[in-house]
This record gives C-alpha cells, structure tokens and sequence, in this order.
C-alpha cells in the first residue's frame, strides 16, 4: 500500500510541473485525493461491500468535486488535472498512464444492463470539457480534444476532435513522445479541420477570381440593335 502510495505520488510530479513538494500534492491535489479514495472504494466494491464503497466514493465527490464509480477499473500511472467536474461510469475501464482533465465524461448511452461504459487504452490523454459516451475501447496512444464528444471507437494512435468527435489526425502526425511509454501532454496542438476547409475554400476562390479576371471582355452580340443613340419612339396625341 506505501508503494501504491509513493507510486500515485510520483505520477503527479511527472506531470504536473506546479508540483513543488509532497506535502502541497498530498493536502492540496483533489485529483490525487480522487485516486486514492477511489482504490480504497474499489478494494471494498470487489468484496461485495457495496454501501461502504460507495460511501467512500460518495464523500470523495463531496470533497473533491470529481466522482469515481467504486466499479471503475483503473491502471496505474492514472492522472486527473485540475479535475472538477470529472465523472467516471461503473463499468469504465481504464489503462495505464491515462490523464485526464476537467470536466471529462466518461459515462454511458443508455439504461442498458452490463458493459456500458467506455475501454480506455493505455497513454491516452483526453482533454478538458470531453464527453466519451458508451461502450466501445479508445485505442492506445489517442488523444481526445477538449470539448469532443465520442461516441464511436477510437482506432489507436489517433486524434480525435469536433462535436460528434472525428478523427483528424493518425499516424500521420506526432500523436506521443517518441518513445512510447512517455505520455504525450501536448493536448492544446490539435489539428483544426474547421480552419483547414476555410483555408482550401479561400485557395479556390482566389483561383476562380484569377481565371475571370482573365476571360477578355467581348461585345455583345446584339449590342447593334440596342444602340443608346436610336431616338425613341414618338407617340402622337393626336
């Protein structure tokens, strides 16, 4: 248990550079209290002890602002930054080396009974104000955009973003560190399929505007017989 507890410790100086000493992470980091309540919740769940797990998990939201499920499974290395808002479904599973950031959903899509909650894969980072709704596995090495709503599986090493959440981004750029069992932090440089077709409609307009400005100007046809100069008809008061 000390090594567990050493271990969720040194997990937040790893990624959080505020962190100064273990006395500020251990009275003032709700996201370290969170862990922790929620591994004492879980040890109970999986003894059938259910009201007091979810006791501990009910006074750790009160406390903390984040609510665990007593049901959750979660890896080691698991980060919650800046965490309020944070809610985390009964059957959600989590690997290992997963941050997550305020106001994250993990929750699920309907009233069904059994799996109804999201897989979280290994390394993944999911950014603040990300909603991951149902029962389907983000693959290892993703990052989800802040703000994003998924609610169809994620393959592994991409980016997902947008409102239903897409993705943008896989193997094709940098998604982690080069090497692999570092977590990548970097959730702010995502890329922007909104400004990138507003890029590609100003190209072709600009295109377009060059080959009209090219066409030369010929006469009408019948400019002949609509001369400006014709008199006009007179009509007789007669």
């Amino acid at each position: 248990m000390f090594d567990a507890f050493k271990r969720e410790l040194q997990v937040v100086f790893e990624r959080d550079p505020a962190a100064r000493s273990a006395a500020e992470i251990i009275f003032f980091y709700p996201g370290f209290h969170a862990i922790i309540n929620h591994r004492l919740a879980h040890f109970l769940y999986n003894r059938k002890l259910y009201f007091l797990a979810r006791m501990v998990s009910h006074i750790s939201r009160f406390l903390t602002g984040i609510e665990i499920h007593p049901g959750a499974k979660i890896g080691k290395g698991f980060f919650i930054d800046h965490g309020s808002g944070i809610v985390i479904g009964e059957t959600t599973e989590i690997g290992d080396n997963v941050t997550l950031y305020q106001g994250v959903t993990l929750g699920g899509s309907g009233k069904e009974k059994g799996k109804r909650h999201p897989t979280i894969g290994n390394n993944v980072t999911i950014s603040a104000g990300a909603k991951i709704l149902g029962s389907f596995t983000v693959g290892a090495h993703s990052k989800i955009g802040g703000g994003s709503v998924v609610v169809k599986a994620v393959p592994p090493h991409c980016t997902v973003v947008g409102v239903p959440g897409r993705v943008v981004a896989c193997e094709g750029v940098r998604v982690v560190a080069d090497d692999f069992n570092e977590v990548d932090l970097d959730h702010n440089l995502l890329p922007d399929p909104v400004a990138d077709m507003l890029m590609a409609m100003q190209a072709k307009i600009d295109e377009l505007e060059k080959k009209v400005e090219s066409i030369p100007k010929e006469a009408l046809s019948d400019e002949d017989i609509q001369h400006a100069q014709w008199p006009q008809r007179r009509v007789s008061n007669s």
